[in-house]
This record gives C-alpha cells, sequence and structure tokens, in this order.
C-alpha cells in the first residue's frame, strides 16, 4: 500500500500522530469521560491543555472506528451517572460539538461544490487564484515570523492535530493577514489533519476565510490570542526553541524586543507581514464585496439554505412561532 508520502499526505517517520483501531477509540472514548473531559469546557481554546482535555475522538469517526451515534450514548449514560463538579457542564458542552458536528456535515451534503467554490459566488475572485508562493510555504512551515501562528503549523505538522480555536486562527490569518485564497491553503490543512472530515473541513475553510456571505468577519490577531491561550508561553516555546532567549513578555511579538536585531532574520524570520496593516486591509477589501449591489439577496438565500434551525429558545431567547406558509419549520434537534 502506498504510504503517506507518496500520496502528499504527512511525511511518514515525522508524525507522532495518535494511534488508530477501534481498540484505541474505545480507549479514548473512556479516558474521555472517565477523567479527560472534566474540563473540557474551560480547557478546548488552550491548545496545550486542549491537547488532553478534548476528546480526541475526531479521527476515530472521520475513519469509522467509533460512530457518533455510540459516543452520543456513552456520554448520556455518564451524565446520567452523576459525575462532580465541573462535569455537567463539559459534557453537555461536548454533546453540542457533536451535533454541530453533523449540521456542517450536512452542509456539504446540500451544496458539494464548496470544496471548490465560494459559498458566496460574489467572493470568487477576491483573492489571487495563484497564492503567493514564498507566503504559502512560509505559512506552511512555520516560518511567518508570527510566533503562535509558526508553533501552531509546527504543531500540526508533528501531530496532524489542532484544538478548534487554532485552527480557525491558522486559517484566518492564512486567509486575511497572508491573503492567501483558501483553497491552496484548506488543501494542505486537509493533508494535515488526522482527523480531515470534508463536511466540517470546508464549511470552515470558508467560514475562516470570510467567502459565506452569512457569518460575522473573523479576523483573529495572532498576537492575541497568543497572549490568551498561552499565556505562560510553553507552548509557543516548545515548538519554537529559536525563541528560548526572548523574554515571556516579548514572546509573541519579538520584533519589539531590544535583542531583536540579532534574533530576527537569523535564527528566526522576522515577520512577513504587519499585523495591524495587513488586518485592516483584509477588513476594507471584504466589506468592500459585501456591500456591493445584489450582494445581500444571494446572502438571504444561502442564510436560509445553510444557516442553523435551532430554536431560539435553546439558544436563550424568545421563541416565535413560524409564519403560515413558512417554505420551511424549525426542528429542535
Amino acid at each position: 500500500m502506498p504510504a503517506a508520502a507518496d500520496l502528499g499526505l504527512m511525511p511518514d517517520g515525522a508524525v507522532d500522530a495518535q494511534p488508530g483501531g477501534r481498540r484505541a477509540g474505545l480507549r479514548c472514548l473512556d479516558s474521555f469521560l472517565d477523567h479527560r473531559g472534566q474540563h473540557y469546557r474551560r480547557a478546548m481554546s488552550s491548545p496545550l491543555e486542549g491537547a488532553t482535555a478534548c476528546s480526541r475522538l475526531s479521527p476515530h469517526f472521520a475513519f469509522g472506528t467509533l460512530s457518533v451515534r455510540e459516543v452520543v450514548q456513552a456520554t448520556k449514560a455518564r451524565q446520567e451517572v452523576g459525575r462532580k463538579a465541573g462535569w455537567s457542564g463539559s459534557l453537555k458542552s461536548f454533546q453540542a460539538r457533536l451535533a454541530w458536528r453533523d449540521h456542517f456535515m450536512q452542509k456539504l451534503e446540500d451544496q458539494p461544490d464548496i470544496e471548490h467554490r465560494c459559498l458566496h459566488p460574489a467572493f470568487e475572485g477576491l483573492r489571487p487564484m495563484e497564492p503567493d508562493a514564498a507566503r504559502l510555504a512560509a505559512w506552511q512551515r512555520g516560518e511567518t515570523g508570527l510566533p503562535f501562528v509558526d508553533a501552531c503549523m509546527r504543531s500540526l505538522t508533528a501531530t496532524g492535530w489542532l484544538n478548534f480555536r487554532m485552527r480557525a486562527m491558522v486559517m484566518s490569518v492564512a486567509s486575511y493577514h497572508l491573503w492567501l485564497d483558501w483553497r491552496a491553503t484548506g488543501r494542505h490543512l486537509a493533508r494535515m489533519f488526522t482527523d480531515y472530515e470534508p463536511g466540517i473541513h470546508w464549511s470552515q475553510v470558508q467560514m475562516q476565510s470570510g467567502t459565506t456571505g452569512m457569518n460575522t468577519l473573523r479576523i483573529y490577531n495572532p498576537v492575541k490570542q497568543g497572549l490568551d491561550q498561552d499565556p505562560t508561553g510553553a507552548f509557543t516555546r516548545a515548538w519554537l526553541p529559536e525563541l528560548a532567549e526572548v523574554p515571556d513578555r516579548f514572546l509573541q511579538e519579538p520584533w519589539k524586543w531590544q535583542g531583536a536585531g540579532r534574533l530576527l532574520g537569523q535564527a528566526y524570520p522576522a515577520p512577513i507581514v504587519d499585523v495591524q496593516t495587513a488586518a485592516r486591509a483584509a477588513r476594507d477589501a471584504v466589506w468592500a464585496v459585501r456591500q456591493q449591489d445584489g450582494f445581500r439577496p444571494v446572502a438571504r438565500r444561502i442564510v436560509k439554505k445553510h444557516a442553523s434551525r435551532k430554536s431560539p429558545r435553546a439558544r436563550g431567547g424568545q421563541v416565535k412561532q413560524p409564519a403560515k406558509g413558512a417554505d420551511q419549520l424549525s426542528f429542535d434537534f
């Protein structure tokens, strides 16, 4: 059989990936419901804590060694037993994520071309179809000069996994700050993720690139994300040993450190973009498209087809009865 490298996937021997198979999947599920998942809700956003606190079941779903149905049932059984403090909220959040997973997979079922075309056609041509080769390569290798982004990309290459918030951030930075087309960057991430699921992946790739026409722009600030999600710097330092001498307060912005001259462009690259300037330019370009004539009617049709049917009550609001003759009623899944 062809090796991963033969298929252009993760290089053999360089990946500390999860073990596969049903036995490994059942052990993973049991450890999550027994002890790892207690702080799931609080820790899922951290790339360091999330590696343990997240379920890590997604590769097993993707390969079919576990079914979502059996995990839902096992989680419900644990909820009924009663747990120590912290478990109730975490298991509830986990159940919501399982439902969320199916919601996004349904998007691809309803519109298969979202793997290849912008969900809102007005965004076609917004970014160069032929991405800047140097920027793309720097992002793939974890050499953008933006420490937290680089740490995440190197971690992904080594393990085949990132927590959800970090996946969103690296995609956002690629699309907005580096102005790379989502099809090129999305393919790279698809090759790297051990849990690649097309329905979730391409929906999220487009959402984090601002091409759906129905989502709020999510332009993650990589410096702020590093400060918020890696406050001790442990994750960043683990993957960027060349920043060892940089003081903690400059770790996410080494270009502000007085010793930057002997580091940047030598042991570690200088940032390939200015974070604030690049974000501002990207925001202006995307909003210019959203303000074009004819944009909103198409966006409304996209919302009608793809937006969540979750009831207002479940979102904490007042229940509004559907109007008579509505094209589609709401179902509280």
